[in-house]
């Protein structure tokens, strides 16, 4: 079922340059799930009963703090100073024409005269670095609330990338919410999300936040990253490149590019030793040359390989004498 953007009135912002990555998938019912299907849609229209038409107020930026769960890789969310290009766009429409559109906070309780983001991060910080008071609407929201009208929102702007809105609804989960609840802040179905979640949990904040938001890199690459990531050392090595300057001097997009062939070249390097290992290597020539020996390891067995004019005969000797062979190794192995 197709989830409506319940705050269309403050979130029509024809100053959003983000570039759009993927369109957020509606969220459908499926199997079990009458009742579960029923609490999503409960969630959905309470979230829906939060009336449009707020009056929008100035505020001073100072006044703000940034939401309790982040759902950037970048900094805006913390307050710090952002120089992407999309920000650099933003922040030049807003100094031209001014602030559009409203963004949406709620008082914090017991902090009179505060309030929290619920979203418009980049837009406060637009408005701090311009030395402007921000245009918002205030609303009481409880922290449910909160959570599926900040993710709704940036569902309605399609302008995260995939492993942004991954790692917020991995942060939803750690933070206690249902799953049901962030079906409802992303706009995803069950299956949809479950993917999702699979992506944080392989790679770690730490590397996640290393490669960066990775506009224009979808699900199914970061699945794919993800079982290279799975292969055993290759997160070590993962965590050891991220640090070079070879990775650190890339744009985001070319930084997730880089990781990939790294590990996929890690990979290849290992096949290609395996396979060099298990071709057949000469050992021994007799000096009529009637009998040439090679020996092939591989993890679980040794062959010998025995050819020229004699091979074939001094095979089938050795079959004939192995016990006798056998106990002279033993004897030998003994001294």
């Amino acid at each position: 079922m197709a989830r409506k953007n319940i705050f269309n009135s403050v979130m029509n912002d024809d100053q959003a340059v983000d570039e759009t990555i993927e369109s957020a998938a509606p969220v459908t019912r499926f199997g079990a799930a009458k009742s579960l299907s029923s609490s999503i849609d409960a969630l959905a229209r309470q979230a829906e009963r939060i009336n449009d038409g707020d009056v929008v107020v100035e505020l001073d930026p100072e006044l703000l703090e940034a939401s309790f769960v982040r759902d950037r890789l970048s900094g805006t969310a913390e307050g710090s100073t952002t120089t992407d290009e999309e920000y650099s766009e933003l922040l030049a429409a807003i100094r031209e024409r001014g602030q559009d559109s409203p963004i949406l906070v709620r008082p914090i309780p017991n902090k009179s005269d505060r309030y929290m983001i619920v979203f418009g991060h980049r837009r406060a910080q637009v408005a701090r670095e311009l030395g402007r008071k921000v245009r918002a609407v205030v609303r009481q929201l409880d922290e449910q609330a909160h959570v599926i009208s900040q993710g709704q929102e940036n569902s309605a702007r399609a302008n995260l990338s995939f492993i942004e809105r991954a790692t917020f609804a991995d942060r939803l989960e750690k933070l206690g919410y249902s799953r049901e609840v962030i079906q409802v802040a992303l706009s995803v179905d069950y299956q949809t999300l479950s993917k999702m979640l699979t992506v944080p949990g392989a790679f770690g904040e730490r590397l996640i936040e290393a490669i960066g938001p990775a506009k224009g890199v979808g699900r199914d690459r970061w699945l794919q990253l993800r079982k290279l990531i799975d292969v055993p050392k290759n997160k070590a090595l993962a965590e050891e490149f991220t640090n070079e300057e070879e990775f650190t001097s890339l744009g985001q997009v070319d930084r997730f590019e880089a990781l990939f062939k790294r590990l996929r070249s890690g990979k290849e390097k290992a096949a290609v030793k395996r396979s060099e290992n298990t071709q057949p290597r000469q050992v021994w020539n007799a000096k009529d040359n009637a009998v040439n020996v090679s020996r092939k390891v591989t993890p679980k067995a040794v062959t010998l390989v025995l050819s020229s004019s004699n091979g074939i005969a001094f095979g089938d000797w050795i079959t004939n004498n192995i016990e006798s062979l056998y106990e002279t190794f033993q004897q030998q192995g003994k001294n």
